[in-house]
């Protein structure tokens, strides 16, 4: 035994230096958006086919069409239009909230998120697995975390149209909407009556708003 533990030793050092020795052979990889998105993220893109446009985006510039049922939209600079941030753990996008608009509960299964006012009032918040709420009003030039895979939401809390910038952990964060996960398919009536305790009228008025059936 006194033989093998430095044996182990050695070997997971080896293999440690082995891994940050390949990590650093390649300076990045830029999404082949033209092949399938897999586990781990989109294949490189060859060398010669990357230009200094592969790691520009302009799309954050303009405001979002606000005019929807939440009065909100959401600008992203994800992999998929912006494909210098493949494997780089990292992503942003532009939030607008129009007066009255909101972000509905949701989360991102595949990153951490920051948030910073740009414009307006913005009251956010989370919920921790222990049922905690963190919840803040934001003004111009405050910054907010909101942890991996817990769910949080946006509000505009004033008069006029607000404006955030959010970055993300990852490339890909992904979304999931609560409301939309309820109530925009066909899970039958019956079955969210009885695991969110909502009556019937409650229930299909929802699922009226937001384009759901069942």
């Amino acid at each position: 035994m006194k033989m093998i533990l430095p044996f182990l030793v050695i070997l997971v050092s080896s293999l440690l230096i082995i891994s940050y020795s390949d990590a650093g052979v390649v300076d990045f990889c830029v999404a082949d958006l033209s092949l399938p998105d897999g586990p781990g993220g989109y294949a490189c893109k060859k060398p010669a086919a990357v230009t200094v446009d592969n790691f520009v985006f302009g799309g954050l510039g303009a405001a979002g069409n606000t005019s929807n049922i939440i009065k909100a939209s959401v600008t992203p600079a994800f992999v998929g239009q912006f494909p210098g941030v493949n494997g780089l753990g990292i992503s942003i996008a532009r939030l607008d909230l129009a007066q009255g608009g909101v972000i509905p509960f949701h989360t991102h299964p595949g990153a951490s998120e920051v948030l910073v006012v740009i414009q307006g009032s913005i009251t956010a918040g989370f919920v921790s697995s222990a049922n905690k709420v963190y919840l803040k009003t934001l003004k111009k030039g405050d910054i907010m975390v909101f942890p991996q895979g817990l769910l949080h939401f946006q509000v505009n809390s004033g008069g006029f149209p607000a404006i955030a910038y959010v970055s993300f952990s990852s490339s890909n964060p992904g979304l999931q909407i609560l409301d939309f996960a309820l109530f925009a398919n066909d899970l039958p009536t019956e079955l969210i009556k009885t695991t969110t305790f909502l009556d019937d009228y409650q229930v299909r008025k929802l699922k009226k708003a937001l384009g759901g059936t069942g």
